[in-house]
Order: structure tokens, then C-alpha cells, then sequence
């Protein structure tokens, strides 16, 4: 068991663990792909994925973690149920979807790009509630 505010910790190390990794799988696709509109793409994707679904996720997660009234906790309370069942189904999807080669590169290059940015991000943020509760 971990202190609670462990659990923020955890939170921005799988985050941020999963962003990277998806960011780069999204720029190993990049090269000869790169122009103003799939850049613009990627940004349209990124900002999509950090706004509505990262940037909730980050705020609900962390309140939701230090609302918990016993100060240790499990390590994987840092997610509820339904969160590992998203990620396994993004998991299995985005592997299914690069094996199966029905995308073409330009979509893994712009889509895996924007998502990874905002995954990565979504795990800085995790990391900054978790120095936040350390210093409160």
C-alpha cells in the first residue's frame, strides 16, 4: 500500500509512459509526411484529446484520488475500473489497427502524434497535482 498522494505519482509515470511511447510510434511514421497540414492536423488532434477527454481525466482522477479518506491505498487506485478498461481497449485498438494496416501512415504519423503529446502532458499534469499534494 501507498500514500495517497503516491498515487498521483503513479498516475504520471503510466501516463507519461503511454504518451511517449505512442508519440513515438506517431514520429517514427513522420518522415516525408511532414507539411503545414498534417502538422495542423496533429495540433487539431492533440488539443481535441487534451481539452475534452486528458484535461477531465487529469481533474476527476486527482480529485477523486485525494478524496480518499484512508491515507494508504492500494497502488492501483491511482485509476477507477472503467479507466483500465479504456486503456485496454485504446491498447488493443491501436494495436489492432497498426497490425492490420488498415491506416495508411500519414493517419498513425498525424493521429499517434497529437494523442501522444496529449498523453504526455496529461502525465506532467499528474505530476504536477503530485507535487502540489507533497507540499501541502
Amino acid at each position: 500500500m501507498v500514500r495517497k498522494h503516491t498515487l498521483l505519482l503513479l498516475a504520471c509515470l503510466v501516463w507519461a509512459a503511454a504518451g511517449f511511447n505512442i508519440l513515438r510510434i506517431g514520429l517514427m511514421c513522420y518522415p516525408g509526411l511532414v507539411t503545414p497540414v498534417t502538422l495542423l492536423l496533429s495540433a487539431v488532434v492533440f488539443e481535441v484529446f487534451r481539452r475534452f477527454i486528458f484535461g477531465r481525466l487529469v481533474h476527476k482522477h486527482t480529485a477523486r484520488i485525494l478524496s480518499y479518506e484512508e491515507e494508504r491505498q492500494f497502488f492501483w487506485r491511482f485509476f477507477d475500473a472503467p479507466s483500465f478498461a479504456i486503456m485496454a481497449v485504446m491498447m488493443s485498438g491501436g494495436i489492432g489497427l497498426r497490425a492490420s494496416g488498415l491506416a495508411p501512415q500519414v493517419f498513425i504519423a498525424v493521429f499517434y502524434t497529437g494523442l501522444g503529446v496529449a498523453l504526455l502532458l496529461a502525465g506532467l499534469m499528474f505530476g504536477l497535482r503530485y507535487i502540489r499534494a507533497v507540499k501541502a
